[in-house]
């Protein structure tokens, strides 16, 4: 087994040949030799460059001589191993200090493991500049715990208040009073409808029961005058004499006796069916759940110069002389439109357009940033969600493509429901009182402010003059059924 070096032994090995002690700044030559630079420049003194090595005689230019690098850092290494304390671990292969640290391997080992050992040719630095990194890495990740800590309190203070705020300050208790309010709205209605259909069920039964009946006291009666004639009759019959008695004719029998087998039993049949119950209240309580509608007005500013309002900005009509009005970038110079004064940019919003007979008309919303200049570009990707009615037969939504509505029946009174967040507009024929009925549904990625939006179309022919009039609150909350044509015909409003 070979014999362990110490480092006295090792420093033995690293004297310079000339001054006989450890290597100061060693120097190189060619021939592989090292010396002291201070020693190697007296060698030179008098002398031009080419000298001989005097180890081995072999002639060697000292003006191309460089560091001896690996002999100069084996020697610091060194020196630092005899400085440590003598009480640090010792390595076990060589038994000196362990004063270095191999960053490959990540180990701390002696000066002899980076000379001689398995790692000579690794990337070795003294303990004490692994020692100061680590700390200054160590420093780095503190504050960086640290400032994780305060984070998660942060947090941790963040949700305790939403639990104080929820449990304390009853947060879920204001929903719950607000939820409970809902449904008792709700119920309130249900109530009332289930009272109406009892009630209608009840008149009607009153009624049958009450003609059953007075058909039983009229035949009752007939019956009993039949008794009587039959009581005279036999009587008549059992007398032995005629004189003076009187027979009674078939003129006497009641007039209006039952047919013989025209007798059929009655059922009672209300003016609904059982089935249709459900869907019937669900279709009035859409009136219900829907927000109050909006009392729009018209913004004179946005509309076409041959447009003329009246009831307070709530009635238009197109006119046959363009009113004197200044030039406005909101005002639409080509299209027969107008918008209202208030527009939507959140929530959910419901308002009614009467429409009543007019033969061609369009109505919808724009967005406030949506061209008023030339013609009106009718598509979503412009800005403008629309539904209209041409030439008093064709019913059309203005998507794209374009969409024939089949509508059956001639809505005069349009509802139109925005939920801005959820990115439907929704139109209803609102021609009833009692319930919406569905006409058409947009769904778009509402951006910006929208305005609803009226389009009195052209005339042609002198036809298409009726006006177009957005409801006052009176009017939405008296509203009647489409054949009461005072609410709905604009002519007379």
């Amino acid at each position: 087994m070979a014999r362990k070096m110490s480092i006295n032994e090792l420093e033995d090995q690293l004297l310079c040949p000339i001054c006989l002690e450890v290597f100061k700044e060693p120097l190189m030559l060619q021939c592989g030799h090292s010396y002291c630079k201070s020693c190697l420049g007296s060698l030179l003194c008098n002398l031009d460059q080419q000298v001989l090595c005097p180890e081995c005689r072999q002639t060697v230019d000292c003006s191309t001589s460089s560091p001896n690098v690996t002999l100069a850092r084996v020697i610091e290494l060194i020196n630092n191993a005899g400085d440590t304390d003598p009480n640090q671990e010792s390595c076990p292969v060589h038994h000196n200090p362990l004063s270095l640290f191999c960053e490959q391997d990540h180990a701390v080992i002696c000066g002899l493991c980076g000379i001689l050992g398995t790692h000579r040719h690794h990337k070795i630095l003294p303990v004490s500049t692994v020692y100061s990194r680590m700390k200054e890495e160590l420093s780095a990740l503190i504050t960086e715990v640290q400032q994780y800590k305060r984070n998660l309190n942060e947090h941790i203070s963040k949700l305790v208040n939403n639990k104080t705020r929820i449990t304390v300050s009853n947060e879920s208790d204001v929903f719950k009073w607000v939820i409970r309010k809902e449904f008792q709205e709700l119920h309130r209605y249900i109530d009332e409808e289930k009272a109406g259909f009892l009630e209608s069920t009840e008149r009607k039964a009153s009624r049958l029961v009450a003609s059953i009946e007075s058909q039983v006291t009229q035949t009752s009666d007939d019956l009993h005058k039949l008794q009587e004639m039959e009581s005279s009759l036999e009587t008549l019959n059992n007398e032995t004499s005629l004189h003076e008695r009187r027979f009674s004719s078939r003129s006497e029998l009641p007039h209006q006796l039952p047919a013989e087998g025209a007798f059929s039993p009655v059922s009672f049949k209300p003016d609904f069916h059982q089935d249709d119950i459900q869907m019937i209240v669900w279709k009035r309580l859409l009136r219900r759940v829907l927000p109050a509608p909006e009392p729009l007005k018209l913004d004179p500013v946005t509309g076409h110069p041959l447009l003329e309002l009246s009831k307070d900005n709530t009635v238009v009509h197109r006119g046959f002389l363009y009113q004197r009005r200044g030039s406005h970038p909101d005002r639409f110079d080509s299209s027969s439109c107008i918008l209202t004064s208030k527009g939507f940019s959140w929530g959910k919003h419901y308002w009614e357009v009467i429409v009543g007979t007019k033969n061609h008309w369009r109505l919808g919303v724009m967005k406030g940033t949506a061209s008023r200049k030339g013609k009106l570009n009718k598509a979503p990707e412009h800005g403008v969600w629309l539904i209209g009615l041409k030439e008093g037969k064709v019913y059309e939504a203005f998507n794209t493509p374009r969409t024939t509505l089949p509508l059956t029946a001639r809505p005069q009174r349009i509802g139109v429901y925005l939920h801005y967040e959820k990115g439907e507009l929704t139109f209803y024929n609102a021609d009833s009182p009692d319930e919406l009925v569905p006409i058409y549904t947009f769904q778009a990625d509402f951006q910006g402010k929208l305005y609803p939006i009226l389009d009195l179309c052209w005339q042609e022919r002198g036809t298409n003059t009726l006006p177009i009039v957005l409801p006052t609150p009176a009017m939405i909350q008296h509203a009647r059924a489409p054949d009461s044509s005072a609410d709905l015909e604009p002519t007379k409003l």
